[in-house]
């Protein structure tokens, strides 16, 4: 509305210009052509007659040409000024009107809520986390425009300054349980200074983009500082170093003789072009295929005839030794891994992270990014095929996009597929919208970092969920049922309804990994269950 009002502003000093200049130049007028002299209040209120068309037919008609001239300049103008007025005045008005503003302050009495400060792509995982498990929220966004936005969304939202006092005070802070701030590293610790100011006892949860940053947010009085690029960035090593040896470093593990992974089928492998049943998974290797992912669609119970292309990841559940036969299984025959042939686009925090962890273990890389720094060692645009070219891309076993900027990822995707399609593609996005596009723009893996956030951060918030896998496509959580205490496994047809598996029971102080349709669940019992992020909401939402 500031914009409005100076634009108000202007257009009246306008309107008041042209009624002066338009009353003059019609007394000048009637006296030197017409022969009829006027007063200048007159001759104003002709002007405003003209102007609101209200009519000024007491001096009509005029005979000289020059005052029918300046009539009908006059007429051009006055119906000008006024249909300037509607886009200027009234449209903005109406706008206002009709529209609904989000509040300042929190006008309901609600408590044991969780402050966001403010909306991202990451916060909203962490909102759909918290709807599932009935954990009201505030968001409080400094931005007028986005915050109307949000609260017409139906979100509970105030426009207000999450640095300040006052604006924790309007979110009622103090009876909270919870603040979470995700904005930037500085105003992120900005806005937990003004947080433990305010509600010093109070848990608070901040997101630092650069991990060498989290001892500030510490000192800030940060009581939980997430580093998600950083995990992403270790996760995405890990799948590098899979593919050279059969140790599976990103393993679940559910108990002393059970764990979850996620295995991919690599390029040139021999499980390529079969299907589940003539893959002989099972019997060759000993694992449970519990689900599998097919170019970004997860299928929790994938059918015997389903064929297993390059690219497929199944989520496997065994002991470390039957997971170790099939990643065997999954390598290979034809390309075996050769020094220097993995390549690493991107060198910000996740692909410095990406090529600590191979440093650690002895893997060679080559580096490409734009900028001309330490570490790089092909500078150029990763959406060139010279540039991937001199990169060695067409005779790397594996390449890691990190880059920041997810419509670039998927474009440099799809030319490093049509230049190396037999190179495995592992790359990071931003947002969980863009996955499914990546899948299909030709990557192998992919992994959101609002995904991942959104599992940190719902780790720490929630009460009851015990997240065990934060940086893998599938979530593993450890959570209680009450709904359904007394039923069995088949009574509450669980994979069903929400697409997740059972995959152990803990009870008490034994961990129950024998699960069969007739398993009952019994009071206390808390079940380790595995599923999309959206399976394991509906499932909160269905059975907690």
């Amino acid at each position: 509305m500031d914009r409005w009002k100076q634009r108000a502003v202007g257009y009246f000093l306008f309107v008041g210009v042209a009624l002066v200049l338009t009353a003059m130049g019609y007394q000048w007028g009637m006296r030197v052509y017409e022969g009829r002299p006027r007063t200048l209040l007159d001759s104003f209120q002709f002007a405003v007659e003209m102007f609101t068309t209200t009519g000024f037919g007491g001096d009509s008609p005029w005979t000289s040409p020059e005052m029918q001239a300046f009539i009908a300049v006059t007429d051009l103008l006055g119906m000008a000024v006024l249909v300037g007025a509607l886009p200027v005045l009234v449209g903005p008005l109406l706008e206002r009107a009709l529209s609904t503003a989000a509040p300042q302050k929190l006008t309901t009495d609600v408590t044991d809520h969780v402050v966001i400060c403010s909306y991202t792509t990451r916060a909203e995982e962490l909102i759909e986390e918290l709807d599932s498990n009935a954990v009201p929220y505030v968001i409080v966004e400094p931005d007028r425009g986005r915050a109307d936005e949000l609260y017409e969304d139906g979100h509970r939202v105030i426009r207000a300054d999450p640095e300040s006092t006052e604006g924790l005070e309007a979110a009622r802070l103090r009876s909270a349980r919870a603040l979470f701030a995700d904005v930037s590293d500085q105003v992120d610790a900005s806005i937990v200074l003004a947080a433990k100011e305010l509600a010093g006892d109070l848990p608070v949860v901040s997101v630092v983009e650069d991990a060498n940053r989290e001892k500030y947010h510490r000192l800030a009085g940060a009581d939980h500082v997430l580093s998600p690029r950083q995990l992403l960035g270790e996760s995405l090593a890990q799948k590098v170093t899979t593919a050279l040896r059969s140790q599976v470093d990103e393993a679940v593990e559910i108990s002393e003789y059970l764990q979850l992974a996620e295995v991919s089928i690599r390029h040139g492998s021999d499980l390529a072009g079969t299907t589940l049943a003539d893959s002989r998974i099972r019997e060759r290797s000993g694992v449970n295929v519990i689900g599998a992912w097919f170019r970004g669609e997860f299928d929790a119970s994938p059918s015997p005839d389903a064929t297993l292309m390059a690219g497929t990841v199944l989520i496997v559940s065994g002991r470390s030794t039957q997971l170790e036969r099939l990643v065997e299984m999954t390598h290979s025959s034809v390309r075996e891994f050769q020094v220097g042939k993995t390549v690493v686009v991107g060198h910000g925090t996740v692909g410095r992270t990406v090529t600590s962890e191979l440093d650690d273990v002895g893997i060679p890389y080559t580096v490409v990014d734009w900028v001309d720094e330490e570490g790089v060692d092909v500078v150029g645009d990763a959406t060139e095929t010279e540039t991937l070219t001199a990169a060695g891309i067409e005779e790397a076993q594996t390449v890691v996009l990190a880059l920041p900027d997810d419509t670039t990822t998927e474009f440099a995707t799809l030319v490093v597929r049509d230049l190396a399609p037999d190179t495995e593609i592992i790359t990071r996005v931003e947002e969980n919208a863009n996955v499914s596009k990546t899948y299909r723009a030709g990557a192998d893996y992919v992994l959101s970092l609002a995904t991942v956030t959104g599992r940190m951060s719902a780790s720490y918030l929630l009460e009851n969920r015990d997240v065990l896998s934060l940086n893998q496509q599938v979530e593993v959580t450890r959570t209680p049922a009450p709904k359904i205490v007394g039923q069995t496994i088949q009574d509450a047809d669980i994979r069903k309804q929400t697409d997740c598996t059972v995959i152990a029971i803990k009870r008490n102080d034994d961990v129950i990994t024998d699960i069969g349709p007739e398993t009952k669940i019994t009071d206390d019992d808390e079940l380790v269950i595995v599923g999309t992020d959206d399976g394991i909401r509906e499932f909160e939402r269905l059975f907690t």
